[in-house]
């Protein structure tokens, strides 16, 4: 059976939002469906490791990277840079497996300009700003000055989310986790694929 080749989604949120969290329990769940490791020059906090949750770089080696072409797309968000391996991610779709791009608004506008590469856009928000803000600070992990640069940069993202195709409010994360494996099943049985992420051989009599 030949093998239809993998599908991108591209997930944004507002730092605090929940998105790691849902994305956590749907990849628990979703077969066939790899995270994307990306690279960037922040300090890891309690708990990430690198080449896990991203791979950890002196901002000399990014910029190097960067100029080498080496990112699908690349940006500077919160005085750090991001960036996405282009290797990376087409060897895994060329190999029928989905990936997930976990990126910031700003790279995920990069991706829908170039057009480089067909991609579902997939956007988590807060219920409102408030909710947002309580959630930063009980994250413990971020000085006031980054809660605040967070909450400034917060309300324009969400204006980004009306360029997405899909729009998740997680005001429940079992329902918003649901949603978004809900999602990537459905574009799975759009590309002629079962929720397993495995082609559909139709035998007509």
């Amino acid at each position: 059976m030949k093998m239809n080749k993998g599908k991108l989604f591209v997930i944004s949120a507002p730092s605090g939002a929940g998105k790691t969290t849902i994305l956590g329990r749907v990849m628990a769940n979703v077969g066939r469906l790899n995270f994307s490791i990306s690279h960037t020059t922040r300090t890891a906090r309690p708990g990430e490791q690198d080449g896990v949750d991203y791979h950890f770089v002196e901002q000399e080696d990014f910029i190097e990277m960067q100029e080498k072409g080496i990112f699908l797309e690349s940006a500077y968000v919160h005085k750090n840079y991001y960036g996405t391996s282009r290797e990376a991610v087409m060897a895994q779709l060329s190999e029928g497996v989905d990936v997930v791009l976990d990126i910031d608004v700003q790279g995920a506008t990069i991706l829908m300009e170039s057009a480089s590469l067909p991609a579902t856009y997939i956007f988590i928000a807060p219920p409102d700003l408030s909710v947002l803000e309580e959630r930063l600070r009980k994250r413990g992990s971020d000085s006031e000055e980054t809660i605040k640069l967070r909450m400034g940069n917060a309300a324009g993202e969400m204006l980004s989310s009306r360029k997405y195709d899909y729009l998740i409010v997680n005001d429940d994360l079992a329902q918003a986790s649901t949603l978004l494996k809900s999602i990537i099943w459905a574009e799975r049985a759009k590309s002629r694929r079962t929720p397993a992420g495995l082609p559909i051989k139709l035998v007509v009599e």
